[in-house]
C-alpha cells in the first residue's frame, strides 16, 4: 500500500509541474489566461511575478519527486505539508477552488504516507 502513497504523491508532483508550465510558460498565451480567468493585460502585467510563483512550484514539484523517491516518509512529509500551505493561503487569498485544486490531492497523498508509510 505504500504504492499508494508514492502514487498520489507522484500526482500532486505533475500537478505543481503543470503549474509551472503555465505560470512560466503559458501565463500571457490563450491557455494560461483561460486557466486563471484573466485579461491579456493583467498577465501582461503580472509575467514577472507569475514566472517566480511558477519557479516555485517547479521547486515543489522537484521535492515531491524527490519524496516519492526516498526510502523514507519524512521529504513527502515536508514537501506535502508545504503543498498544503500554499494551498491555504491560496484559497484565503486568491480563489477558494485552490483549496480542492492543490490542498486535497495532497491532503490525500500526506493522509495516505501517514496510513501506509509510517
Amino acid at each position: 500500500m505504500l504504492m499508494t502513497a508514492r502514487l498520489l504523491t507522484g500526482i500532486v508532483a505533475l500537478e505543481h509541474f503543470w503549474f509551472l508550465v503555465l505560470e512560466v510558460f503559458l501565463w500571457t498565451k490563450p491557455t494560461g489566461r483561460r486557466t486563471f480567468g484573466t485579461t491579456a493585460e493583467f498577465a501582461a502585467t503580472t509575467a514577472a511575478m507569475m514566472k517566480n510563483q511558477g519557479t516555485y512550484n517547479g521547486f515543489l514539484a522537484a521535492g515531491l519527486v524527490w519524496a516519492v523517491a526516498a526510502p523514507s516518509h519524512q521529504l513527502a512529509y515536508f514537501f506535502l505539508i508545504c503543498v498544503l500551505v500554499a494551498a491555504i493561503v491560496g484559497g484565503l487569498t486568491v480563489k477558494r477552488s485552490v483549496l480542492f485544486v492543490q490542498g486535497m490531492p495532497a491532503a490525500l497523498a500526506l493522509l495516505s504516507w501517514i496510513v501506509y508509510g509510517g
